[in-house]
């Protein structure tokens, strides 16, 4: 991408925020969003079948589960409709594993199966999206092969979410990958396709960065909200990863001001939690109660 292009992609995203949206902004003083609580699969902990566990989730207070992909669909189907839950976005299960940007073709191309996989699913149970992780830089992955294999694997699987009317959401994650909301913006403005778009995860971003300055950067291009806590003071004192070992509102992110940049945006989806604690019912309704107060906020 030549300089120009660059100067005119990252303005693209700095308009975005004097776009119309597709949905008309909170009203001034107007403290109950219209957003949908969901939980992802993953978070939900206990033993039981896939309807026991629904059961729970829709007795704690949620509107939806985000599914996992390559799970038994007639069995996911029929626990969805037994307890009336909304299945609103599926997670590729093998993005980790088989990574879009991997050196190896044949596993690219066991990546572009399971990602295609993971729009059948999310078609099959009514859902909006896809949550795709897209590419790992490491040592033996530059930066520009991350970008242009994973580009590349995408253009291929678009026709099939456009037929299936099902958005691939990319999460910003700690694959040392797109790194900044402007690049994050160009990434998938360069793909030409409103059929993808970006999964905001505000938890993954407090080490870096600030949720709210994504939100209002990326605009109309986020399809999904992941709701997590993630405290530095933790990260700090502990290491890295026990940044996340902290309850939803006990940690760094600015829930204010995030539900704030949301409203600018005019954003009507769903919020997703991904954290811990739901390991039985009471620990659901726990989960349930704290994002409530965050779309309060």
């Amino acid at each position: 991408m030549n300089r120009r292009r660059f100067l005119q992609t990252t303005a693209a995203g700095l308009a975005a925020l004097s776009l119309p949206s597709a949905f008309s902004p909170v009203a001034a003083g107007e403290r109950r969003r219209p957003l949908k609580k969901g939980i992802m699969w993953a978070t939900v902990g206990g033993q039981g079948s896939i309807r026991e566990k629904m059961e729970a989730v829709k007795a704690a207070g949620f509107d939806g589960v985000e599914m996992m992909s390559h799970m038994d669909v007639d069995e996911v189907k029929a626990a969805r409709d037994a307890t009336g839950l909304v299945i609103p976005s599926v997670c590729d299960a093998h993005h980790w594993s088989k990574p879009l940007s991997h050196p190896d073709a044949r596993v690219r191309r066991e990546g572009i199966e399971a990602l295609e996989r993971a729009l059948r699913d999310a078609s099959a149970y009514g859902a909006q999206t896809v949550l795709l992780v897209p590419a790992v830089v490491s040592q033996e992955v530059s930066y520009d092969q991350a970008w242009q294999r994973s580009q590349a694997a995408l253009r291929a699987v678009l026709p099939l979410a456009a037929e299936l009317k099902v958005r691939i959401a990319i999460e910003n994650v700690w694959n040392h990958f797109l790194l900044s909301p402007l690049e994050a913006a160009r990434y998938v403005d360069e793909l030409e396709s409103s059929w993808v778009g970006w999964y905001l995860d505000c938890g993954n971003l407090i080490n870096y960065g600030w949720p709210e300055h994504w939100i209002r950067l990326l605009g109309h291009r986020i399809c999904q909200i992941h709701i997590k806590e993630f405290s530095r003071k933790k990260r700090d004192a502990e290491g890295l990863w026990k940044g996340f070992d902290v309850p939803l509102l006990e940690g760094d992110n600015n829930w204010p001001a995030i539900m704030g940049a949301l409203d600018q945006i005019g954003y009507r989806g769903w919020v997703v939690t991904e954290q811990s604690g739901g390991d039985n019912l009471e620990g659901l309704r726990e989960l349930a109660r704290r994002v409530d107060r965050i779309l309060a906020a």
